[in-house]
């Protein structure tokens, strides 16, 4: 835990940093919308509000610890192993919150679910000599489930009518086919990177990748 924790410069970054302090807070906050949503139960109340705030609040901040670690300098291998899995802990938390709400088919998280997971393990057990960049689609995907979850979790339907859950189909619908589609490209790219010699550059400091 010893070494810089805010500032700027080129002595070690401390594990303790405010980088990685605020991804600890994102995956805390994790269990406190999903409890909040399931207590709601259904009844679209202020429960729900307050669990969709703070998982927009969540995953608003998702690009904050990057930003702070790249400016500061403070990129330590805890925050690059931790971040993505951070976003995947909140996705997944409230996919799962939702297929047990029945809003949500559970086919649906199931897919999701072992895509972002298992492309998780498979890069950091099988491709821990080199990286595989991250592709525009992947990039897209994490979007496109922010915005489709956020929208799943939010009772816009209480203030615009039933035709919303239409939106949440559809968005919900892109996410999982971009979310297949870019685990796909994903896994041509690693069975090509596995045929190339790694580059020496592999693994260098920064932030993980989307994939």
């Amino acid at each position: 835990m010893r070494g810089r924790v805010a500032s700027h410069g080129d002595t070690q970054a401390s594990l303790g940093n405010v980088a990685n302090i605020i991804t600890v807070v994102r995956i805390l906050l994790a269990p406190v919308f999903i409890w909040l949503l399931l207590s709601d139960a259904g009844s679209d109340g202020v429960l729900r509000w307050v669990a969709a705030a703070l998982f927009l609040v969540a995953i608003l901040t998702d690009s904050v610890d990057g930003f702070l670690a790249r400016r500061q300098n403070l990129v330590t291998d805890f925050g690059k192993l931790v971040d993505p899995i951070a976003d995947k802990i909140l996705v997944g938390g409230a996919l799962i919150a939702l297929s047990i709400l029945l809003e949500l088919p559970w086919w649906v998280t199931i897919v999701i679910l072992v895509r972002e997971f298992g492309i998780t393990v498979f890069r950091f057990i099988a491709l821990r000599d080199r990286v595989i960049a991250a592709s525009i689609w992947g990039k897209i995907k994490t979007v496109v489930q922010a915005v489709a979850v956020t929208v799943a979790l939010i009772p816009f339907w209480t203030l615009l009518g039933d035709w919303v859950h239409w939106v949440n189909t559809g968005l919900m619908t892109l996410a999982v086919l971009l979310t297949v589609g870019s685990g796909v490209e994903y896994l041509v790219a690693a069975a090509r990177a596995g045929r190339a010699k790694p580059s020496d550059g592999a693994g260098a400091a920064g932030s993980a990748p989307r994939t």
